[in-house]
């Protein structure tokens, strides 16, 4: 849980009202993200995808290039998040016969003063919707799943790794 010194949470102002937190006085550092997500298809669409015929074109390139575009709007997209002058953003979409489907991995970075998380998770989420919009023809079961951040840097926290933190770690952090 996001805890001020003072045991208030951070994203809520004293009346109860929602906040967006205010960075201002922590120290720049050099901060990255990595999120990943899966497009769960038939093996039919996988292999329509990988011939190159599907009915809106290139999937992939397409997904990637939305991926780019939502991390860099995140913060238009999620309320409480801060515009951010990211310095990369870099979306990796493969097709993968292990799902088998579509494998999106995204990573962000800056320097600043808050973590690109959320960049990160809106590019994989954004580039997997896209891949589904463009795939729905061929395959309308189709199922978008495993979103989660795999790792991040920087900041007070320092690195994290998903599959690092205890249990009782996960439940205090939740929220």
């Amino acid at each position: 849980m996001n805890i001020e010194a003072g045991g208030h949470l951070t994203h809520l102002a004293e009346d109860g009202r929602a906040r967006m937190v205010d960075v201002g006085g922590k120290a720049e550092t050099d901060r990255v993200s990595v999120a990943e997500g899966m497009l769960r298809m038939s093996p039919a669409a996988l292999a329509a995808v990988q011939a190159g015929q599907t009915p809106k074109g290139d999937p992939l390139l397409v997904a990637q290039i939305a991926g780019i575009q939502a991390a860099k709007r995140t913060a238009e997209l999620i309320p409480l998040c801060h515009p951010l002058a990211l310095t990369q953003v870099d979306v990796e979409v493969e097709a993968d016969a292990a799902v088998p489907g579509v494998r999106v991995r995204a990573t962000a970075r800056l320097r600043g003063r808050t973590g690109v998380e959320m960049e990160a998770l809106t590019a994989v989420s954004v580039a997997l919707l896209t891949a589904y919009d463009m795939l729905k023809a061929v395959d309308r079961e189709m199922v978008i799943e495993g979103v989660r951040v795999l790792a991040k840097e920087g900041g007070r926290s320092g690195s994290w790794r998903a599959g690092t933190a205890k249990a009782d770690d996960r439940r205090s952090s939740s929220g």
